[in-house]
C-alpha cells in the first residue's frame, strides 16, 4: 500500500478538519460518535450547512424565471454551480451538465431517454456483477420493455471485474455498457478508462455509462481521460446535501435524447398543438429545481477541492491500509473485497454473528456502520453471504476510530462466544 512521500499530496490535518464538521461532536448512547457509514451518505462540513441555510436566509426565489433581484441572484448562483460541476470532474462544457435528484435519477434517465430510442430487440447491455441496484434495475426495466438482454460480467473472489471477461462479452449487439467507478459494497475501484476503451474497440456502437457516486468522494475524476459517454454522482457522498446530483453527458448526445419529464424549466413555449422544448441541459429539468440543494452542492465541491482530491485520496488510502491490517489480524473476521485496488471500504462477517446483531452492539460502542446487502444483494450472492458489516471511510476518519471499531468488534465476539 502506498504511504506518503515528499513528493505525496501534503498530508491533510485530520484533527483541525474534523472540526469543520458540527455531528462529529455528537454522543451516541454517551460515546462519542464513530461515524464509518460515509458510503452511505457523508456528513455535511459547515460551510455546507451555511450556504444551504443562506440562501433561505438572503438570497431565495425561484431561478430563470423572475427579474427581480433575488431571483437572478439566485439563478446566478443557482447556475454557476453548474460550472464548479463541470470544472470538478474535467467536463468540457457547463452545457452538458444536468442538475437531478442523485445517481439513481441520472442512471434512469439515461435508460429512460437515449436507451427508449437506441435499445432494440436483441440488443445487449453489459454490466458488472459488483453494481448498485440503482445501475441493475433501470437496465433490467429498459431490457423488458424492448426485448434486450442484460448481460453481467464476473468477479474474481477478491471482488475484482475479470476484464478479460468483460471484454469477450462486447460485440456488435452491446449498446450500453454501464459500470460502477468504486463499488458501494466492496470498495474496489474499476479501470473506468480501460473498460471504456476496451468498449469502443470492440463495441463502438455502445455507449458507456459511469456510476461515480462513490468515486467522486475519494478520488480526482477527469470524464475526457475517462474517455466516457455519461458520468453521473450524488452530492450527499461528497459531503453535499441529499436530494442532488448531477449527469454530465457528452453534447451531441444529450442534444439528441428527448426529454423525459414534461413542465416548468424543459420548455421554450407550449400551445395544445405543439411544444418546443427548451435547449440542454434545461430540457432535462422539468419543474422548480432544489435551488438550495444546488448551491449547497456547489458548497461541497469548494469543500473537497479545498482539500485537495490527492490529499483527500492519499489520506483515506491510508487510512484503509490501517484498518485493513488491523481488521485482518482478528480471529474469526472474514473481509469481503480484497481487490488490488481500493477505496474507503472494509466490508466483512463474523464466524457465528449476524451483521444486524454485530450491528447493533457496536451502535452502543458509539460505532456506525452499515449492515445488510447495501443495496448489491447479487454480490451478496456471489460471496455467498446474506449481509456484511461494512466500515466506509470519509475524509474526516482517524486510526484511533479504528480502534475503537477493533474493540467494538471484539466485544461483540465475546458476546457471541
Amino acid at each position: 500500500m502506498k504511504t506518503l512521500t515528499a513528493s505525496s499530496p501534503q498530508a491533510l490535518d485530520i484533527a483541525a478538519l474534523r472540526a469543520d464538521f458540527p455531528i462529529l461532536a455528537t454522543k451516541i448512547h454517551g460515546k462519542p460518535l464513530v461515524y464509518l457509514d460515509s458510503a452511505a451518505s457523508a456528513q455535511k462540513p459547515q460551510v455546507v450547512i451555511d450556504a444551504e441555510r443562506r440562501v433561505y436566509e438572503e438570497l431565495y426565489a425561484n431561478v430563470h424565471r423572475g427579474v427581480h433581484d433575488l431571483s437572478m441572484r439566485a439563478s446566478e448562483a443557482y447556475e454557476g454551480v453548474r460550472g464548479k460541476v463541470a470544472r470538478f470532474i474535467g467536463a468540457p462544457s457547463a452545457k452538458e451538465v444536468v442538475f437531478l435528484r442523485g445517481t439513481t435519477e441520472a442512471v434512469n434517465l439515461v435508460a429512460q431517454t437515449w436507451g427508449r430510442v437506441n435499445v432494440k430487440a436483441g440488443d445487449e447491455i453489459l454490466i458488472t456483477a459488483l453494481e448498485h441496484h440503482a445501475n441493475i434495475v433501470p437496465w433490467q426495466l429498459l431490457c423488458e420493455e424492448k426485448g434486450a438482454k442484460l448481460v453481467v460480467a464476473p468477479i474474481n473472489d477478491a471482488g475484482e471485474v475479470e476484464i478479460d471477461r468483460f471484454a469477450n462479452l462486447l460485440g456488435e449487439r452491446t449498446r450500453i455498457v454501464a459500470f460502477a467507478h468504486v463499488s458501494n459494497a466492496l470498495g474496489t475501484v474499476l479501470d473506468a478508462r480501460r473498460m471504456t476503451a476496451l468498449a469502443r474497440e470492440r463495441a463502438p456502437g455502445a455507449v458507456v455509462l459511469v456510476d461515480g457516486a462513490q468515486g467522486v468522494p475519494h478520488m480526482p475524476v477527469d470524464v475526457k481521460a475517462i474517455g466516457c459517454d455519461f458520468y453521473c454522482f450524488s452530492a450527499h457522498k461528497m459531503y453535499g446535501p441529499s436530494g442532488m446530483g448531477a449527469l454530465w453527458g457528452r453534447k451531441a448526445l444529450l442534444d439528441a435524447m428527448p426529454p423525459w419529464q414534461g413542465g416548468g424549466d424543459m420548455i421554450l413555449s407550449v400551445a395544445f398543438e405543439k411544444t418546443t422544448y427548451n435547449e440542454t441541459p434545461f430540457k432535462f429539468e422539468a419543474g422548480t429545481p432544489n435551488i438550495a440543494g444546488t448551491i449547497a452542492f456547489g458548497a461541497s465541491i469548494d469543500y473537497l477541492c479545498g482539500l485537495g482530491l490527492e490529499a483527500v485520496a492519499a489520506a483515506e488510502h491510508e487510512l484503509l491500509a490501517y484498518g485493513t491490517e488491523a481488521l485482518s489480524s482478528i480471529a474469526g473476521l472474514r473481509l469481503i473485497g480484497t481487490a488490488a485496488h481500493k477505496a474507503s471500504v472494509l466490508s466483512f462477517v463474523l464466524d457465528g454473528v449476524h451483521p444486524h446483531d454485530a450491528g447493533s452492539i457496536l451502535d452502543y460502542e458509539g460505532v456506525a456502520v452499515r449492515t445488510g446487502h447495501h443495496c448489491a444483494q447479487p454480490v451478496m450472492d456471489r460471496f455467498g453471504v446474506p449481509a456484511t458489516i461494512r466500515a466506509s471511510l470519509g475524509v474526516y476518519n482517524t486510526r484511533e476510530e479504528i480502534d475503537v471499531l477493533v474493540r467494538g468488534i471484539r466485544k461483540v465476539q465475546e458476546m457471541f462466544a
